[in-house]
């Protein structure tokens, strides 16, 4: 699942607060001919390796007798299967098949919330179901998901796929696999009972495969239905308090656990932090407060173009100045911070801190996916259908035991170069998140720190960008020296790099499940298969393949020596190497 939290320019955010209305994003499926000759992309509108996938077919069921009878079907016929939601926010390949032949089986009409048990407080969905309908569902009846992402387009079954969270250390952590009750799912069933190669699997506690259930990759099978556990409706009181970043490599290590709903954003350019002090509170307490993310508000197609423009013209600029993406963010991360980052009070305007309000209307937003049809003069910023935001996500985890001297090299690095961290804080800063260790084979191993950035893709894959190679090092950084584990949904191919090999043993219990579930590999691709450790490798070695995070540049033709752009190491971290300009 994908990092929405991005944010955008200064034009393209203060235009959207006036907005309300946009053209909803498309769905992620193309087909040439009624539901055949298909081709598959994420929300994007692009994956990492800028490839197309195509498969022979797509359904649409709309009960699990259907699904079940499509597993069957493309089972008997040894046909390469992947599941895909309405919008596939995730950014790698996980919904690819192999080859053209494949068969893609859509959620998006698997969307119903099927039952609330209120004694047990429990809540089953289809799995397509998307988290905007699942959190208000819940708060109908006076009930909470305790998480959530930020962005509430993606479905119950891709949080799952690819272990999307939020930002909490209290009671089971942040992740919504982690209140996972029950799954179904439809895997190929075993060819000698007579099951028409299909059959439908209830995993609940008592059966250890829901530990790989529960993160599945989508390399098991369909997840038809799951059950989730809430709680009581309760509210929730943010307050963002700003400090210098001086201490906060020390203070970032516990502050996760001093609060619910702890998360913070760093602005390394500015040397400031902002700490979102966020608790429960009990629902005496006055407020009716919501949160509406600026950055996922609807946008101006003007704007929208109008900030890509200007960005690529810093970039392209064959003497580009250093400060002038500073300027850019300067006013746009203080716009944010005045705004409070799109929470208001009382369903208003932001008045000021603290911001108090329902679980629900707190934790998730999203307004710009799904309105009513407007021929683009608003839509999301990311929309690929207009020239708009275009973006790399690294999102990598480090342990809570870690994290200290990471925040330490990367503030050596911002004084090296201060200008260079412009470029993030048009984008909304550094994110950290906190993620509580899973018992989920393909969760997260410890606590962690989930460190989020968003920063300037180029069109043209062979184009380089500017301050390319500190970005580029502290990615290595973050996966290398300090060992970080990648976000499913999320980052850049040499992020996935022999991932598998840290997972140690649980590595082989997942397999296990996969090959219990899935004998045949209908659900498995060459992309599943790269990260899994169990065939090839997810870097794609060739001229220019680091410019695009497809590869760690070994030689200089990896980057762009033609333009200035060659191989060189880090400069805190020297085994890092990274496509540096040379005068």
């Amino acid at each position: 699942m994908m990092m929405m939290e991005a944010g955008c320019s200064f034009l393209l955010l203060l235009i959207s607060i006036t907005v309300t209305k946009c053209s909803p994003l498309e769905d992620s499926i193309r087909c040439t001919n009624g539901t055949t000759d298909c081709t598959i992309t994420n929300v994007y509108g692009i994956f990492p390796d800028r490839t197309t996938c195509r498969v022979r077919q797509v359904i649409y069921p709309t009960t699990e007798e259907q699904l079940l009878a499509a597993v069957a079907a493309a089972s008997n016929s040894i046909q390469k299967i992947k599941v895909a939601t309405r919008y596939s926010n995730s950014m790698p390949k996980l919904s690819c098949t192999d080859g053209e032949n494949g068969l893609l089986i859509s959620t998006k009409f698997l969307n119903r919330i099927i039952n609330i048990n209120m004694e047990d407080m429990t809540m089953t969905v289809e799995s397509g179901a998307r988290m905007k309908e699942v959190i208000n569902a819940a708060a109908k009846v006076g009930l909470a998901v305790p998480h959530s992402t930020l962005w509430w387009g993606v479905t119950v079954g891709g949080c799952l796929s690819t272990g999307a969270h939020g930002s909490s250390l209290s009671g089971k952590g942040s992740a919504l696999h982690e209140y996972v009750v029950s799954v179904r799912m439809i895997t190929p069933g075993p060819r000698d009972i007579g099951l028409g190669n299909a059959i439908i699997r209830y995993l609940n506690a008592s059966n250890s495969q829901l530990q790989a259930a529960k993160v599945s990759l989508g390399v098991l099978g369909v997840i038809s239905q799951v059950t989730l556990q809430l709680q009581p409706n309760f509210k929730r009181s943010v307050t963002y308090r700003m400090a210098s970043d001086s201490s906060f490599a020390e203070r970032a290590t516990s502050f996760g656990s001093e609060h619910d709903y702890a998360s913070i954003v760093w602005y390394p350019y500015l040397r400031q932090v902002n700490y979102a002090v966020d608790d429960r509170v009990n629902l005496t307490v006055p407020g009716d407060g919501k949160l509406d993310y600026l950055g996922l508000r609807p946008i101006p197609i003007l704007a929208t173009v109008t900030s890509r423009f200007n960005e690529e013209r810093i970039e392209t600029s064959t003497n580009p100045n250093p400060s002038e993406k500073c300027i850019g963010s300067n006013i746009t991360t203080s716009f944010i911070k005045n705004n409070g980052y799109g929470l208001s009070n009382n369903l208003q305007s932001f008045k000021g801190y603290p911001v108090t309000g329902l679980q629900n209307n707190i934790m998730s937003s999203g307004s710009c996916m799904d309105d009513v049809e407007n021929s683009l003069i608003t839509t999301c910023a990311w929309d690929p259908r207009v020239n708009g935001l275009f973006f790399h996500q690294t999102s990598v985890s480090i342990s809570l035991s870690k994290a200290r001297d990471f925040i330490l090299d990367v503030q050596q690095l911002r004084d090296i170069n201060p200008n260079a961290f412009c470029g993030l804080e048009l984008y909304s800063g550094i994110i950290l998140r906190y993620v509580k260790a899973s018992t989920a084979y393909m969760g997260e191993l410890e606590d962690v720190i989930k460190f989020d950035m968003t920063y300037y893709r180029s069109r043209n894959p062979t184009t380089p960008r500017l301050n390319q190679d500190v970005f580029e090092e502290i990615e290595q950084m973050a996966l290398f020296k300090y060992n970080g584990l990648p976000h499913w949904g999320k980052n850049r191919n040499l992020a996935f790099d022999g991932i598998a090999e840290k997972y140690g043993s649980r590595i082989a219990e997942f397999l296990k499940v996969k090959d219990e579930f899935d004998p045949d590999s209908l659900f498995s691709s060459e992309w599943t298969d790269q990260i899994l450790g169990i065939k090839g490798r997810t870097s794609i070695v060739g001229v220019g393949c680091a410019l695009d995070g497809l590869c760690v540049c070994s030689q200089d033709s990896h980057c762009a020596p033609s333009k200035g752009y060659f191989c060189r190491p880090g400069k805190v971290y020297v085994d890092a190497r990274v496509c540096t300009k040379l005068s």
